[in-house]
């Protein structure tokens, strides 16, 4: 057994864990000592092929300039993203990102290889691919000490022991060491429902460089965001329990509700490419450090923190994430001491909430209203995208929050219930569609006699806006 000592350990080189590596290269060390020595393991360096991971937002657009790893969006063929086109019943709305601010949108695979090569090229640090197996432990104190794992070129059966004085587990939403590293403190992930996806040919959206989010009937959204200069990313929501038949679902019950210059693209790419999907989990943050927790590690990225996808924040959350740890860990002065790594920690878990938080509670808060599957939460729908009509601050508000522009938890509970309102107000003063007794769609406003039953009405929406928002807002200003 090889034995080799390092002062960080990075399991895992993905989105988290080599931007880390390679902010911990850019660590200004106390005169005298060595640069810090950090080695990556990751279980295959080959280019991934995900069907999520591809949007980066202008607020992780930012934190990947602060990590000095900018250039990662360069060569790509990444595309500029200026803002969303939210789509009901055909009828399109514009949400440009504020200030002229852009994202960008770009294969995940080509991203990933871009961000494992700076971190290869990082000063004093070491990549390996290997397949990292369990956590070597103290057998006193339990502290971990470091990790087990088997390189690719070298068999099955030999297995190589690295220590360090910090193992970072940044080994995403499938983590195998979650509930080890954990224990009571843990929570398990809820699945929300799934994203199937399928890649596009040469197809033009409603408004160029915006992402286009439908919403459907009878299903959760339909994302589409252009990836490359040829390719543009459809990612179908959909709710368990899933169909037997993927494609048939897509062809018969979404394609008729999608702008008819996509389902041509959309039978073409379902006949010659195979659907893949990905869980849409939400696992709310548990502050590390504490005595329920393992010492001598923490979880980063995905495998300690997940939000719904449908905002494209998670990217994000993980720069930023980074950003606050390699500015705390300039403090640090032996990694080797858990207490000044734990109060490393808890600065870090509270420092990272408000941005971490908003994204966290609009992106399930959010997804609840666009993949409504009841009468309420449809008043809910459809009042928040005639919220978005108004324009204004009602734009700027809500897609500077889900850009990681503007962090605030309070301004997000704002426009969250101003909506919840808003939806109210326009249900007893909009017309609406109906279906008279021949079966035609005819619009009709509401009249006097039905103000009692709106009355309550109105009080069960507010209520189902209270228990959407409320509970989430909870997971994240809870301090135990």
């Amino acid at each position: 057994m090889w034995t080799t000592h390092y002062d960080i350990l990075i399991v895992g080189a993905g989105v988290a864990g080599s931007a880390l590596a390679h902010a911990l290269s850019t660590i200004s060390r106390p005169k005298g000592k060595e640069p810090l020595r950090v080695c990556v393991l990751e279980r295959s360096l080959a280019e991934p092929d995900r069907i999520v991971g591809e949007l980066l937002q202008p607020g992780g657009l930012a934190a990947l300039e602060e990590l000095g790893l900018e250039e990662c969006v360069e060569g790509i063929d990444a595309v500029p993203v200026q803002g969303y086109c939210v789509v009901l019943d055909g009828k399109p709305v514009h949400i440009p990102y504020p200030s002229e601010r852009t994202g960008r949108s770009f294969h995940h695979g080509r991203f990933i290889q871009a961000l494992r090569a700076k971190a290869k090229q990082a000063r004093g640090v070491q990549v390996i691919e290997a397949t990292v197996t369990d956590l070597i432990e103290c057998p006193v104190t339990g502290r971990v000490l470091g990790v087990r794992a088997t390189r690719k070129d070298t068999g099955a059966e030999d297995k190589e022991a690295f220590f360090a004085d910090l193992t970072v587990v940044a080994d995403g939403c499938f983590s195998n060491f979650r509930t080890a590293v954990m224990g009571a403190a843990g929570r398990k992930p809820e699945t929300k429902s799934h994203f199937v996806g399928a890649v596009l040919n040469d197809v033009h959206l409603p408004i160029d460089k915006h992402g286009t989010v439908v919403l459907v009937k009878g299903s959760g959204p339909v994302l589409l965001y252009q990836i490359g200069t040829h390719d543009t990313r459809m990612l179908v929501d959909v709710k368990a329990p899933l169909p037997s038949d993927l494609k048939a679902h897509i062809l018969e019950n979404l394609v008729p509700q999608l702008p008819s210059a996509l389902h041509i693209p959309i039978q073409k790419a379902l006949e010659s490419d195979r659907l893949r999907r990905m869980p849409n989990s939400f696992l709310p943050p548990t502050e590390q450090g504490g005595r329920h927790t393992k010492e001598g590690v923490l979880l980063l990225g995905d495998a300690w923190n997940m939000r719904h996808p449908l905002t494209g924040g998670g990217m994000m959350c993980a720069f930023n994430d980074v950003v606050i740890i390699r500015d705390l860990l300039t403090e640090v002065v032996d990694l080797s001491e858990w207490k000044e790594v734990s109060s490393l920690l808890h600065r870090w878990h509270w420092r990272r909430k408000a941005l971490a938080s908003t994204v966290n509670i609009l992106s399930v808060a959010l997804y609840d209203l666009f993949g409504a599957d009841d009468d309420l939460l449809e008043v809910l729908r459809v009042g928040c995208f005639k919220y978005f009509e108004l324009g204004g601050d009602c734009i700027n508000g809500p897609v500077s929050l889900l850009s990681g522009i503007t962090a605030s938890p309070a301004v997000l509970f704002w426009h969250f219930f101003s909506v919840a309102l808003y939806s109210i107000w326009a249900m007893f003063m909009h017309p609406h569609t109906e279906i008279d007794a021949n079966g035609k769609p005819v619009t009709v406003v509401p009249t006097l006699d039905q103000y009692p039953y709106l009355v309550i009405k109105s009080i069960q929406i507010l209520w189902t806006a209270c228990i959407v928002f409320l509970p989430l807002m909870w997971t994240e200003v809870r301090w135990w």
